[in-house]
């Protein structure tokens, strides 16, 4: 029968816990898993306030701390030392998330891709026109599983759940899928538009050739 090691065990016992995890214990792993998972969705759950986005970042925390695992000092609680890491790792996923929403909030308005009633000035139409070519190509450069998730989110306005029946996964799955595409997204309009201006250098001396 496996000896689950408490959180208040003793120091000779914890440690020989990791030394077993450092060898390649599996076991030795799913106990500490087993002992702090619960502290560790709590403390994920309060920074992202959804289920299914606490045990996404409960099992990225792990992975984390798995890897971490050999810079342990043995003179520390390893309790503290787990929670310390945890709560560092739901912050860096909190900043990262709140800058990735503002950029794809700068970058990529949705509504752009959309019909207007509305008059536009024929310069203005250009650079909507500019636009909506730019986010296709964008588009285009995404996997097809990312783009799928992307466009029936934010241009067909679908819910998560529509979403997760249409592609028969399960709703954590789809937006994962939605938050990477949106990542992706914004990082290939980023490019395309980096790299537009050199392409109009380029085209102006074939231009003023034919003249």
């Amino acid at each position: 029968m496996i000896s689950l090691v408490e959180p208040t065990a003793g120091t000779s016992e914890v440690d020989a816990v990791i030394e077993r995890c450092l060898a390649g214990d599996q076991i030795a792993w799913a106990q500490i898993v087993q002992l702090h998972r619960r502290k560790v969705y709590n403390l994920a759950y309060k920074f992202v306030g959804r289920t299914d986005e606490a045990e996404d970042l409960t099992q990225d925390i792990f992975v984390k701390i798995f890897k971490a695992l050999h810079t342990f000092d043995r003179r520390a609680n390893f309790q503290t030392w787990l929670i310390s890491i945890s709560r560092n790792l739901c912050i860096d996923h909190y900043r990262s998330v709140r800058k990735e929403r503002a950029t794809m909030a700068r970058d990529v308005d949705a509504s752009e891709l959309a019909p207007t009633s509305h008059e536009r000035s024929p310069l203005a139409q250009l650079e909507h026109t500019d636009l909506k070519s730019i986010i296709r190509r964008a588009l285009a450069e995404l996997p097809e599983t990312l783009r799928t998730a992307v466009m029936l989110r934010d241009l067909q306005e679908y819910s998560y759940q529509e979403i997760a029946d249409q592609l028969g996964l399960p709703e954590g799955t789809v937006k994962s899928r939605i938050n990477r595409g949106r990542i992706e997204l914004a990082r290939q309009i980023r490019r395309i538009q980096e790299a537009a201006p050199a392409a109009r250098l380029l085209a102006k001396p074939a231009r003023g050739g034919t003249a």
